[in-house]
């Protein structure tokens, strides 16, 4: 069953191979940071190559680049990106795709590029969260309103701190976008955004070496 599960995973993305979704993560002086399909961040400067992905320019919050020849202007926290033919690539636009695949990054953690209500975010994938987590920081920057949320208290490892019970209109990786998750604000600093079960357990969930498949449950 598993290996089942597998080939009809790999069977999906081999079908939009031709597509393709790039996110501007941030800007390090005069290189973009490119999040492309889901991959970790890569710093690429100005006249470079990255993924069939050329950098024309960099500056301040915004890079222009070309993807299968048509020039593109995003900044900082724009939504990705895509490109692709058929219907395919129309299905990556419009997030109805049912198939993340995930890598293990350095130290075995899955790291993905995403969306939260169409703004760019940064998951660390979290099995051991009950909800999607988010500081108050991240939560002003994607324009959640966290303050209408449950009041809550969160224990941490320094201590009690305050935070909030929310709803997330939308939360997007890839080409898969699930509406209506649960999500906490935390009035404390952490390093990433937490993929945490409320969007977890919408899939099917498939380890496979140094891979993480997730297939939407209908």
């Amino acid at each position: 069953m598993k290996v089942a599960l597998l080939l009809i995973a790999l069977m999906g993305f081999a079908g939009m191979a031709h597509a393709q979704s790039v996110a501007l993560a941030g800007m390090l002086g005069n290189k973009a940071l490119l999040v492309v399909n889901g991959a970790p961040p890569k710093s690429v400067a100005a006249g470079e190559t990255h993924m069939n992905v050329k950098v024309i320019s960099a500056s301040g919050d915004q890079a222009v680049l070309e993807l299968a020849g048509k020039r593109h202007t995003l900044r900082v926290g724009d939504a990705p990106v895509s490109v692709g033919a058929g219907a395919g690539g129309q299905a990556a636009a419009a997030g109805k795709g049912n198939r993340i695949v995930l890598t293990a990054g350095s130290g075995g953690h899955f790291m993905t590029q995403g969306q939260i209500n169409g703004k760019a975010a940064q998951f660390l994938v979290d099995t051991g969260a009950t909800a999607v987590s988010m500081t108050v920081t991240d939560a002003e920057r994607l324009g959640v309103d966290y303050k209408s949320g449950q009041r809550i208290q969160l224990s941490t490892a320094n201590g009690v701190v305050l935070g909030w019970r929310t709803s997330l209109a939308s939360v997007r990786v890839g080409d898969v976008e699930v509406f209506n998750v649960d999500a906490v604000v935390a009035s404390r600093d952490m390093p990433f955004m937490l993929l945490g079960n409320s969007f977890l357990t919408r899939f099917q969930m498939l380890r496979e070496n140094e891979q993480l498949i997730l297939v939407k449950r209908y």
